[in-house]
């Protein structure tokens, strides 16, 4: 049995896996995985976004920790990238963050980040998935002045303001620039309004009053309607939508046009090349990165490299290769110069310090930018059969590509976090988009549904 996916562990919550003695088992076991130095005492930091199940999972996770002598530090709802920063910044020697990210109020998950303020390696991942789901640690007892203690920071909401403005060049401001922030109901809440306005923005916030349940309802990063209307409504310079847990971000210019991932990486690729410090002239893309990115990134001298999707695969080839800029069409970018993960604050303000320095609007910024027509569709699965396993199923797929003939793109892969699979096709021929995916989305629904 696995419980860790792409991106952590994901559910329903108060449904296997996403329960409170499962999360208890958890948090007993990311300790004793950890316990490399037997004489040295743990320091683990948890935080979470903002949806009601995150009580429940916070204080089983605690428990497990603390009953292995370890000592938890609770930062209560922060974004992820927060986290990120703040397992360094302490040096305390793992963080967990319980949250869904960008899902629907009712799932939650449960990432870790090592004491370097990276994704913890599947290896890891795989020994404490063992140790969890074992009883290899059922007789080990800490007592006594053994057990860990539990500390609530209350200050940290201050250092990664302090942390998110150094990104900002200290010779620049806002002043005068008009923002909407989207903030999803969700872990941005109280601290992206601070910072945008502490730069000198005149801020205006929507979707910052989360009551547990309406996190990414109808808002946020996955729901740019909202941003679009809000940016056009009050005549903004710039919206910037985050989603839950505040690792991804989408823009809209002055125009209400919007800028996904994509587009983003595309601004910052150019602006870092034409200061020489892009590294590598090189930006890591996904399988689902749009042709555009590659077009205009070419056109810059620029090359993208292709990983699978995942925050965690994208991270991993820039470690390796040296790079310092990669992210997803979701908005989930990183800029290792600056942190150690996706932060949607971070990356906005990156955007925003570019369009100061040369005096233009956002528009300006990403005007040569053409994204290639695209569409996905998710088919909900009831399993997870390798698709090439299914005859019906492989010669829709083959049927498709033959169509698109070199012309364009087909992605079909299953979610990390959901039970869906989810169907991508890019091509300049609209109706070819919409019969390939109604071909393929049908014939998966008839033998997997």
């Amino acid at each position: 049995m696995k419980i860790f996916g792409t991106d952590g562990i994901r559910g329903k919550a108060n449904v296997f896996p996403l329960v409170g003695d499962l999360a208890y088992k958890l948090g007993r076991a990311l300790v004793y995985a950890l316990d490399s130095q037997k004489n040295k005492k743990k320091k683990i930091i948890i935080g979470k976004d903002t949806r009601i199940s995150g009580y429940m999972l916070e204080s089983a996770i605690t428990s497990g920790i603390v009953s292995m002598g370890a000592d938890a530090y609770l930062v209560g709802p922060m974004p992820t990238p927060a986290i990120a920063f703040l397992v360094k910044s302490m040096r305390a020697d793992a963080g967990v963050v319980i949250s869904a990210s960008h899902n629907p109020f009712d799932d939650n998950g449960i990432k870790i980040f090592s004491h370097e303020g990276i994704k913890i390696s599947v290896e890891l991942e795989e020994l404490i998935e063992s140790y969890t789901l074992s009883d290899t640690l059922d007789n080990i007892k800490f007592l006594g002045a053994n057990i860990g203690k539990v500390f609530r920071i209350r200050d940290t909401l201050g250092r990664y303001i302090v942390f998110a403005k150094n990104v900002f060049p200290y010779n620049l401001e806002l002043d005068g620039i008009r923002i909407v922030i989207d903030c999803a109901n969700g872990a941005t809440y109280k601290v992206a309004p601070m910072i945008f306005e502490e730069l000198g923005a005149e801020v205006i916030v929507t979707n910052n009053e989360p009551n547990g349940i309406n996190i990414n309802e109808k808002c946020g990063s996955t729901y740019p309607n909202n941003i679009i209307e809000k940016t056009t409504l009050f005549r903004a310079d710039v919206g910037i939508a985050f989603d839950g847990d505040g690792d991804r971000v989408v823009m809209v210019d002055e125009n209400g046009k919007l800028i996904d991932g994509d587009a983003i990486l595309s601004i910052l690729a150019i602006a870092l090349k034409n200061k020489g410090k892009l590294k590598n002239n090189t930006v890591v893309g996904t399988i689902m990165s749009n042709f555009g990115l590659e077009h205009i990134l070419k056109q810059n001298g620029i090359a993208l490299e292709r990983v699978n999707v995942g925050d965690k695969y994208i991270i991993q080839k820039m470690i390796e290769k040296g790079y310092n800029l990669g992210g997803e069409p979701s908005g989930h970018v990183v800029l290792s110069d600056f942190n150690t993960t996706g932060d949607g604050i971070i990356t906005a303000l990156a955007v925003l310090s570019i369009m100061v320095e040369q005096g233009v609007k956002l528009s300006y910024l990403f005007q040569n930018f053409i994204k290639v027509p695209e569409k996905t569709k998710n088919v909900h699965v009831s399993k997870k059969i390798n698709l090439d396993e299914i005859e019906e199923i492989r010669q829709a797929i083959e049927h498709v590509k033959d169509k698109l003939n070199g012309q364009g793109r087909l992605v079909v892969r299953y979610s990390g976090t959901e039970p869906v699979v989810r169907i991508t096709i890019e091509s300049k021929d609209i109706n070819l988009i919409n019969d390939g995916i109604d071909l393929i989305a049908k014939t998966i629904e008839k033998h997997l549904s």
